[in-house]
């Protein structure tokens, strides 16, 4: 029996928990947790790295990993060797989390309940060259775990020693030392997890990239370095060694007291542009191990619709402006809807090519001549982006051809009243600045006559 027996009694188990314990009252408890998983059968893993090898199945079982119990778990057995298949049974790794931490075993153990997966991939993990250990009396592995749908991510670097008097099997491939139950005995000696592999955050907002790490008793933190990868290109962000840190990125933290107590190497973004989005790589060194974690980071815009009449001839053309907007996949709808008529598709519409402004943001247009009928008819541009809860909605109104003659009829009609008008009025005022005029010249001549000469 794999994993799929210890599901199925675990999931019958929190099926049958009518009253779960609450959170405050809930105990610790160890149990093994137990994955499916792949050996790389060949190849080398060097901080991380994983090569595309010939796989074959395995089985990794956390030995008396402490989860927080609802109640759920009182039936729930054990691992136990002997309820393994006989025939061709996988490579089962037994591993001792007493020295580090395993965090989100909860997710790993409750994921096939919640109908998710861990994936799952345990391959050679080779020491640096500069590190003088003697290699031929232990042999070190990773162990990859990803639960799906966004679930949290842990890489486990577990160590084995060989132990000639007591070793009575050994796997034929890799020559890994076998236990006396057909097991490769390990115990973990260091981690590095994400509760966030993947984040979508919108432009001007703060990111915080997650990233924690345990190790065993014995090690000493020596580096953290985050990168960013995108597009083929890669740059430093962030680096922490001997105790300083040094931000490449403006405004990038990252804090010394949690790093060094809590084992979180977490990284926090202020003031997201287009430009931070990519892959960040959260690598942590001990005194003699590396390990890492990839978050991909999506940074999105929202777009700006405005709906507008592009031509007053008829029939009109109306064009719905969307803008601003980031990634650069959008879809555009539009429907027509006469008075007391249900919306119906309207297809017969066209784009413009797609713009990129300096800062990466897209825009485009859509078009489309409207044909309202003899009675109007509502035009609606609907807009859905990634970056949105919810599409946007645009309406406009098309009047009928007759409602169009008459409003500028109406309106030619009007402007000419206030031509009239105002010609009528200009007419007057000429006519009393000349008046005006007259009588001040003919007081200006009478003052300028002799006293005999004034007119009465």
């Amino acid at each position: 029996m794999g994993t799929e027996g210890w599901c199925l009694l675990l999931c019958l188990a929190l099926s049958g928990a009518a009253d779960p314990v609450p959170a405050a009252e809930r105990q610790w408890r160890a149990v093994d947790v137990v994955l499916d998983c792949f050996l790389v059968e060949e190849g080398m893993h060097r901080g991380g790295f994983a090569s595309d090898k010939t796989m074959v199945k395995a089985l990794l079982v956390l030995k008396q990993v402490p989860v927080l119990d609802d109640g759920s778990l009182e039936g729930f057995s054990d691992f136990q060797v002997s309820t393994l298949v006989q025939d061709n049974p996988p490579v089962t790794f037994e591993a001792s989390v007493s020295p580090v931490q395993i965090p989100h075993a909860e997710a790993l153990l409750h994921a096939d309940c919640s109908e998710k997966e861990v994936t799952c991939e345990i391959s050679r993990y080779f020491l640096q060259a500069r590190q003088e250990v003697a290699v031929e009396t232990a042999a070190w592995f990773m162990a990859n775990l990803q639960v799906s749908g966004g679930g949290p991510s842990v890489s486990i670097l577990m160590k084995t020693l060989v132990d000639a008097e007591n070793t009575a099997l050994s796997y034929p491939v890799m020559n890994l030392p076998l236990g006396p139950q057909g097991t490769v005995l390990t115990t973990v000696e260091f981690q590095v997890s994400t509760q966030t592999p993947s984040l979508s955050l919108q432009r001007g907002s703060s990111a915080s990239l997650h990233c924690g790490f345990s190790m065993a008793p014995g090690w000493d933190l020596a580096r953290v370095e985050w990168r960013l990868q995108h597009k083929g290109s890669g740059q430093l962000v962030y680096s922490w060694t001997a105790g300083q840190g040094h931000a490449r990125r403006e405004g990038a933290t990252l804090e010394p007291e949690q790093l060094l107590l809590a084992g979180d190497a977490s990284l926090k973004l202020p003031s997201l542009t287009l430009k931070d989005e990519g892959a960040y790589i959260c690598q942590v060194t001990t005194s003699l191990y590396q390990a890492q974690q990839i978050i991909q980071l999506h940074v999105q815009a929202s777009p700006k619709v405005r709906l507008g009449l592009a031509s007053e001839a008829l029939p009109p053309t109306l064009i719905c402006n969307i803008a601003g907007y980031y990634p650069p996949d959008v879809t555009v709808t539009w429907t027509r809807e006469e008075l007391g008529g249900a919306p119906v598709p309207v297809s017969d519409t066209s784009f413009s090519s797609l713009r990129q402004s300096p800062e990466g943001t897209y825009s485009i247009s859509s078009s489309l001549t409207a044909e309202p009928g003899s009675a109007g008819a509502t035009y609606t541009c609907q807009v859905a982006h990634i970056s949105l809860d919810e599409p946007i909605v645009t309406s406009a109104w098309a009047a009928p051809p007759e409602q169009r003659t008459v409003a500028f009829g109406v309106l030619f009609g009007s402007s000419l009243f206030l031509l009239v008008l105002l010609y009528l009025g200009l007419q007057r005022w000429q006519a009393t600045s000349s008046k005006i005029c007259q009588d001040s010249e003919a007081l200006w001549v009478d003052a300028l006559l002799p006293p005999n000469k004034k007119k009465e």
